[in-house]
């Protein structure tokens, strides 16, 4: 398992962060976000939201209550908040299949909510908030060999 770890120090460098990442994914790309609420997830996903082509401004949200939000870029995004999710098996009345193993790019805040879901390959990525109120974001490969170099490219690009 490959992993890479990087500090932000302000919220526009986990924006910024995430446009790199959003201009290096592919079709079929699943992205896992964990962390402590205020952490930058969404901020993150904003991010890679505008590496994508999403040129709409302010249009990216969390989905908290809709639990699924779509936004189209030069790939589909698919924005799933399952934080309110009270049984992960409410996943299937959402038709979930169709996202996690689309052809767009699917980013999932609080993943660890439903970890029988997940799929086995995919990037698993924590933002942790420091003392010093910078952000760690932690980013672990896992399965495909795309994910390993998905994470060489962003080592590259930092």
């Amino acid at each position: 398992m490959d992993s890479h770890e990087i500090i932000s120090t302000s919220a526009n460098g986990t924006y910024c962060f995430g446009k790199i990442l959003g201009a290096l994914l592919q079709p079929g790309d699943l992205l896992a976000f964990t962390g402590d609420l205020g952490a930058g997830k969404t901020c993150c996903i904003q991010g890679i939201a505008e590496g994508l082509g999403v040129t709409e401004h302010g249009i990216v949200t969390s989905p908290t209550f809709t639990l699924i939000q779509e936004y189209q870029g030069r790939l589909p995004i698919y924005h799933f908040d399952v934080y309110r999710l009270t049984d992960e098996n409410d996943l299937y009345d959402l038709g979930y299949e169709e996202y996690f193993y689309g052809d767009g790019v699917t980013v999932i805040e609080w993943a660890e909510r439903i970890p029988s879901f997940l799929t086995e390959a995919r990037l698993d990525i924590h933002l942790h908030i420091e003392p010093d109120s910078t952000r760690r974001i932690q980013l672990q490969a896992r399965g495909d060999r795309h994910y390993h170099d998905l994470l060489k490219s962003i080592e590259q690009s930092a």
